[in-house]
């Protein structure tokens, strides 16, 4: 059965909350608000924030500086994960991915959809690892960070969960580095 193993002691990670949007500044960011209230209210430590525009540039620039900074477990962003032309989140960030994480956008848009239902097929969440580092790009709704939040991210970042979570892999991750990139 899946839940929290007491036994055994919290491993807090340093996560970067990266916004994007044309929009918004940090005093009215309610997405990256609730992505760090989230985020240090389980006991992790905010790495590093920033705000950036919808541009392609931009946005690899910041996550390839994060991936650099061996500080940094994980990233979040938030928003430009939509359809409009503004919305490049997922093209800017997942040529980066050395692994795609195909089970997130799954599991996240499964999530949803109980909530928002058919409207969940409007968003290119996605996921995946770069630099031994975990990178997770959400859409800029507050809901969908919630969502994806307390239904993904906090267990799997919880290296307490029970039977397996994100965690206690974190030292393999750059194997394939170490060996020599897989063919």
């Amino acid at each position: 059965m899946a839940g929290i193993d007491e036994s055994l002691t919290f491993i807090p990670l340093s996560i970067a909350v990266l916004t994007v949007s044309d929009t918004r500044a940090l005093g009215d960011d309610k997405s990256g608000d609730t992505l760090v209230a989230r985020l240090e209210g389980a006991g992790h430590r905010l790495g590093a924030r920033a705000i950036v525009q919808d541009d392609v540039e931009d946005i690899r620039k910041v996550v390839r500086g994060w991936i650099d900074d061996k500080g940094i477990d994980a990233i979040i962003t938030t928003g430009g994960t939509g359809f409009t032309g503004r919305d490049v989140t997922p093209e800017a960030i997942e040529p980066l991915f050395e692994k795609h994480m195909d089970g997130f956008s799954a599991v996240f848009h499964r999530i949803s959809f109980d909530k928002i239902g058919t409207s969940t097929i409007q968003s290119r969440a996605t996921a995946g690892v770069a630099g031994a580092t975990y990178i997770f790009v959400l859409p800029g709704s507050p809901g969908a960070c919630k969502d994806a939040w307390d239904g993904i991210l906090a267990p799997q970042l919880d290296y307490r969960h029970r039977p397996c979570n994100f965690v206690e892999i974190m030292p393999r991750l750059d194997e394939h580095l170490r060996r020599g990139k897989a063919k």
